[in-house]
């Protein structure tokens, strides 16, 4: 299947992701981002790799294979630097296998890249949206390293790790001579169609016997004739870890088709080998055998989806028993009762609590618990409670805010409690002083997790059973020796047994991700504000306009929203050297009658973003009083709208003609709409609207009497909305019908064109006007502008 995908590709190779020579394949991208909470990393599927990443992931949670590899120094592998250099023999693949794993150990990223594996595999980008069989893998795999390792120190790695050997014999029931042969094998295929499960499978593999009598008697070299005979397989040596491959996978001879058996086939955490032996003579310890991986594979027999139960043996990862948390603890997204979530000292505890030293930046606190809630601080405990930042400083008994309130942490006194045995509190600090942060879990529970691709999540052992059936059901096992024991140097420590040019390597590469991630979180958290300097402006028909220019009434800055509104109008007095008195700042909005004024940045302690200040917002820089004289109102309910009023008035001094003029006016929203006519100066009369939502664009309404004292906004009115004015008792010359609604509608209209002879032969114009059959008058001008 595989072909030549494991032929060493000298030329693609690159000497590392993170030193000089690399083309970063993610330039300009944003950094990968740093490792969840369980602080392992996951691998990034390149398309179709979910296989290949499972199985390097139960390679790297194998610690002695690991470890294996790492011995091999580049006195032995070569150096990559060395690649194109024609007299150097560099073993590519060892190579990129130590960098990957080190990089699974070390390197502060969600998920690693397998990219510079694949290319010294010589695998083309096809061949990495192609998914293959992860057993065979398996195999070509281990055969290509034997063969990468030849001539070094680690040329028998996979053989001493995973070579055992299996004897087939037959005895002749006459002569009771035996005899066998043996074979080596690296994983053992067991069936799974009609077998309950791995037991019983091993069982029928090296237990019962196959007897040759009557038709099918056994031809005896010994003897010289056919006689009766048993034939019988044992294992004759166990290696350290045992690979053994489901045959979930058949072909149905009738229907001429492969299936996916899923059903029902156990397989236990812990193993007994000793009656599948040939041997049984040493301590059942020898024979003895832990589950520590379960590659699971999710669809049918012609596609699906890989992912790894991975026991965490050197317990490197960030776990716990779900069944130990602490009661403190609350489940924001399915919290056990309102109370929980209307506390605000609760919800935060529990937000702080999730992260890495219960620590975190001030700024983010409310935005995770905008996340986690799905509401903001402002909007459900500021009322109540004040800024966040003002209720952290209210509480030192249960937060600690640094020196600069910047970031907060929990107390000591606020941690979750280690459930041990009655001792005094200097043993309690002693203890937890001694154990690694790793072994600060119950170490009772093994520590499992479920890695998909670039996600890994705890999970609990008993999880396992869940792959027993189904589509999503065990494909591969991986078991480990249960003599094999690790050193109290290895536990909780990623760095135990990596080269020193490795270390350095991985902590340069933190370092760079730290610095990238720094930039990128900078570039992130600035944006640009729009700066409306009141006393450059002035208020004039309904709204604020600029008095001078635009560009000296409008600044533009660009500020970190990290910054608190404090820092801002700090940061705008140093910029405005001639201010005096007090300064406001105010969210201000454009809208079509010019520059309104919505609220007031209130709470100078609060960062930009609890403020929830935007990207591109506007700000207006004022006394929070007047402008030029004029007293400013503000807010949503009294936004000016710009509508278009149509009356009609007189062509001309002592013409009795009258012509349809329309003209802009502006009207707080919450004006009454009887405002109309006190701007145009004339009497009451009857108003008809027609709102820029209506479909039809010639559909008017008349608005009631009673309705003259609603504001425009109750009245549905927006901007860009038209009013036409009509007296009260205009009969004769109505431009309305008697059922009140606009007549000129497609049916009922007919265009008069005019043609002005009065103009010289080059300005000869000629127009269309709209008129209806109450049309007395031709109107001078008709024109409208939305």
């Amino acid at each position: 299947m595989f072909g030549n995908l494991f032929e060493e590709d000298y030329s693609s190779v690159s000497s590392s992701q993170y030193g000089s020579g690399k083309k970063l394949k993610t330039k300009g991208l944003e950094p990968p981002a740093p490792r969840e909470f369980t602080k392992l990393s996951g691998i990034r599927n390149q398309g179709g790799t979910c296989y290949l990443s499972s199985l390097l992931q139960t390679l790297h949670f194998t610690p002695e294979f690991r470890e294996a590899l790492f011995s091999l120094g580049p006195e032995e592998l070569g150096s990559l630097e060395d690649k194109d250099k024609p007299e150097a023999k560099v073993r590519i693949i060892p190579l990129q296998l130590q960098r990957l794993f080190a990089q699974l150990l070390l390197v502060d990223q969600e998920a690693a890249s397998t990219t510079d594996l694949t290319d010294s595999f010589g695998w083309t980008s096809d061949e990495e949206m192609r998914q293959h069989d992860v057993q065979e893998l398996n195999r070509i795999l281990f055969s290509a390293l034997e063969t990468s390792l030849v001539g070094t120190s680690g040329h028998d790695l996979i053989h001493r790790l995973y070579h055992g050997t299996i004897v087939n014999q037959i005895v002749c029931k006459e002569c009771k001579n035996v005899s066998e042969r043996q074979e080596d094998f690296l994983d053992l295929t067991v069936a799974v169609k009609n077998v309950s499960g791995l037991e019983d499978a091993l069982w029928n593999m090296y237990v019962e016997e196959e007897i040759f009598d009557y038709d099918n008697l056994y031809h005896c070299g010994t003897c010289d004739r056919l006689v009766k005979a048993a034939k019988s397989a044992k294992l004759r040596k166990l290696p350290p870890f045992l690979t053994i491959s489901l045959l979930r996978f058949n072909f149905d001879f009738v229907k001429c088709e492969r299936y996916k058996d899923t059903s029902c086939y156990t397989f236990p955490l812990r193993i007994n080998l000793k009656p599948f032996c040939e041997q049984s003579d040493m301590d059942d310890m020898e024979y003895m055998y832990d589950l520590f991986s379960v590659i699971i594979h999710k669809g049918g027999c012609y596609g699906g989806h890989y992912h790894v139960y991975i026991k965490d043996v050197d317990h490197l990862g960030n776990w716990q028993c779900q069944e130990e948390i602490s009661d403190s603890a609350v489940n924001l997204k399915a919290p056990q009762n309102e109370e929980e979530t209307d506390d605000p000292l609760v919800v935060l505890k529990a937000i702080l609590l999730q992260e890495e030293a219960n620590q975190i930046p001030v700024d983010q606190l409310g935005q995770k618990l905008l996340i986690k809630t799905g509401i903001s601080w402002n909007k459900k405990y500021r009322k109540q409670h004040g800024p966040l930042r003002k209720f952290l400083r209210l509480h030192p008994q249960v937060f600690l805010l640094s020196t600069d309130e910047s970031t907060v942490s929990l107390q000591r006194s606020h941690f979750p409690q280690v459930p041990s045995d009655p001792q005094s509190h200097e043993q309690i600090a002693h203890t937890l002083a001694s154990e690694p942060p790793g072994l600060r879990d119950n170490i009772s529970c093994p520590h499992w997790f479920d890695i998909n691709d670039s996600k890994v999540q705890p999970i609990k052992e008993k999880d396992i059973m869940q792959q027993f059936q189904g589509k999503e059901s065990a494909y591969m096992l991986f078991y480990r020796k249960a003599t094999l024991q690790r050193p109290s140097e290895a536990q909780a420590n990623p760095r135990y047994r990596v080269p020193c040019h490795l270390l350095k390597e991985m902590d340069a590469a933190n370092v760079l991700l730290q610095t990238r991630r720094a930039e990128c979180d900078s570039a992130n958290s600035t944006f640009e504000l729009h700066l409306h300097l009141g006393p450059h402006y002035r208020f004039f028909n309904g709204a604020l306009h600029p008095a001078v220019s635009q560009t000296e009434s409008v600044w533009d800055l660009t500020f970190d929203k990290r910054k608190t509104v404090g820092d801002l109008r700090q940061s705008i007095f140093q910029l405005l050297e001639f201010w005096e008195g007090d300064m406001v700042l105010s969210v201000a909005k454009r809208v079509p009658a010019g520059l309104h004024v919505y609220h007031t940045l209130d709470g100078d302690e609060l960062t930009l973003g609890e403020a929830e200040i935007a990207d591109e917002e506007d700000i207006f820089v004022w006394n929070g009083v007047e402008v030029g004289g004029v007293q400013i109102q503000t807010g949503f309910d009294c936004e000016p709208l710009l509508l278009h009023i149509l009356h009609l008035e007189l062509s001309g001094e002592g013409s009795e003609c009258e012509q349809l003029v329309e003209s802009p006016h502006v009207f707080p929203a919450n004006a009454e709409v009887g405002t109309v006519f006190t701007a145009l100066g004339t009497p009451e009369g009857v108003l008809l609207m027609n709102s820029v939502e209506s479909t039809d664009e010639e559909c008017w309404t008349a608005i009631p009497q009673e309705d003259m004292k609603k504001t425009f906004r109750e009245q549905g009115l927006r901007n860009g909305s038209l009013i036409l004015v009509q007296d009260s008792d205009s009969d004769d010359n109505s431009l309305l019908s008697k059922q009140g609604r606009w007549t000129s509608s497609m049916n009922e209209l007919n265009w008069l064109q005019v043609k002005n002879f009065c103009q010289s032969g080059s300005e000869e114009k000629q127009v269309q006007i709209a008129v209806t059959m109450h049309t007395y008058q031709i109107p001078a001008l008709w024109r409208r502008q939305r």
